[in-house]
Parts: structure tokens; sequence; C-alpha cells
């Protein structure tokens, strides 16, 4: 019969603190490794991916599309911002438009027998998040705009989270 393995345990060093020192460091190799989460924003936009999932919202299912609205409206608002970072301010408010009558559309849309209605209320809460950084980050004329799509992907939000509840 063989005997269990046995680690070489340095002479004055207890063995206790020879385990404890290999945890700390495989749990610091761990840390050090690149994390590869992705977020709604990693991919990039533009006015072409947002046409085209325009195109797939119409062809979608009624159960597929209140997610696909939160998507566009997501993809709206980033490069509504990345517009207005940039300097164009009318194509920003422009798009700020479109994302009031997408999220009108999203509204009508909403049923009970909806596909990922949880993963669109948090996109929903994520455009919300970012349309208030817009806004702090915009001047005394656009605030309005802003102020006016955000309250209403607000009211979608919360609409899409009562009918996660009520589910």
């Amino acid at each position: 019969m063989r005997s269990p393995v046995r680690f070489v345990v340095l002479p004055g060093f207890p063995a206790a603190e020879f385990r404890r020192c290999g945890v700390i460091v495989i749990a610091l190799a761990a840390l050090a490794l690149p994390s590869f989460a992705s977020s709604p924003d990693d991919k990039p936009i533009d006015q072409q991916s947002i046409q085209a999932l325009a195109a797939r919202i119409a062809q979608a299912q009624p159960r597929e599309q209140c997610f696909l609205y939160a998507e566009l409206i997501h993809q709206m608002a980033e490069f509504s911002m990345k517009q207005y970072a940039a300097g164009d301010v009318d194509q920003a408010t422009d798009l700020l438009k479109q994302i009031q009558d997408v999220t009108h559309k999203l509204h009508l849309s909403m049923g009970d027998k909806d596909k990922r209605l949880k993963n669109a209320e948090i996109l929903l809460r994520h455009t919300a998040f970012r349309l208030t950084e817009m806004l702090h980050n915009s001047s005394t004329d656009d605030r309005p705009m802003v102020e006016a799509t955000l309250a209403q992907v607000n009211r979608a939000e919360s609409e899409a989270m009562l009918q996660v509840f009520r589910k």
C-alpha cells in the first residue's frame, strides 16, 4: 500500500503556513488573469447596425420584439452619445427623437408572453443610466430633449419590470 503524498516542508516553516501561502499564490494568479466579461457597450455601434436591427425587428416574432426594441433603444442612445461627444448635436438630437418613437413602439409591443423580458428591463435600466450620464454632460440647450427621452425610457423600464413581476 502506498503512503499518501507528502509535501516537503522547510525546517522552521509550519505546514499550515505553507498551505496558506499556496492558496494565496493561486488566488493572486487567478486575479491576475484578464477578465473577458462583456457589457452592452462593448460592440461598435454605427448607423448601419442600427438600421440592421430595425429591419430585424420588422421580421421578428411578436414575442421577441420587446427585447429587440430595448436593444435598438440602447444602440441608438449609445450612438447618440457618441455623436454628441463628437460635436454633432443635430444628429444626436435626431436620434433622441427616434428613441422616443421606438420607446412608444416598445410600450405597444410589450405583452405577457415576451421572451427575454427581464433582459429587456435590464438593458433599459442600463440605457437610462447612460442617458443620465448624457444629461449631466449636456449643455442647458440640449437638456430638455435628453430629459424627455430619459423620462420615456424610465417609464418603459418600469413597465417592463412590472411585467416581469406579474409573471
